[in-house]
């Protein structure tokens, strides 16, 4: 499985608060060929302590997560994600790619194939994820989760040793 990974900092733009403090992760074409197997790709990240795991698409509305991290793991097809909010970037992801969304940064499919599907989880302890979109009304109370919700202990597909562990600065 290919290591490589970049960075994506996006500001809050009012609406999408994003994550002051940890970048969001794009792992291009990560996945080997064996993850691709949704029951695979659940066991690789249940084995790097990463649950609550799910297979689905992606909404087609920005929303974001307050009291957790959240990774997509591309298991087929091909789609156009929005990142960071409306004021975010736009990638164009495909079948092993993997992006680990830290709590607070907008995303949404902004249009996929029909075989486009995902395998998503979070951290130990953050399986209760909720769904906010950026309404006025939630925005007090989500900035203060953001800034409450723990490092994940281990890279989600690459565990102890993997890139998240030293882009977001994880101490052991």
């Amino acid at each position: 499985m290919d290591r490589r990974v970049e960075e994506y900092r996006f500001e809050d733009d009012g609406r999408i608060p994003n994550n002051p403090g940890l970048p969001l992760l794009y792992y291009p074409r990560a996945l080997g060929e064996e993850y691709r197997d949704p029951g695979r790709c659940r066991e690789l990240l249940r084995e790097n302590g990463w649950g609550g795991a799910w297979v689905n698409g992606v909404f087609s509305y920005h929303h974001y997560h307050s009291v957790s991290h959240e990774v997509l793991c591309i298991v087929s097809g091909t789609a156009r994600l929005e990142l960071g909010g409306p004021s975010g970037k736009t990638f164009d992801v495909e079948a092993g790619d993997i992006i680990v969304i830290p709590a607070g940064v907008g995303h949404r499919n902004a249009g996929s194939d029909g075989s486009f599907r995902v395998v998503g989880a979070y951290p130990p302890g953050q399986e209760r994820y909720d769904i906010r979109t950026g309404e006025p009304g939630e925005r007090p109370g989500v900035l203060e989760n953001i800034r409450r919700v723990a490092l994940p202990n281990t890279d989600p597909v690459f565990g102890p040793e993997g890139p998240l562990v030293e882009r977001w600065g994880i101490r052991r």
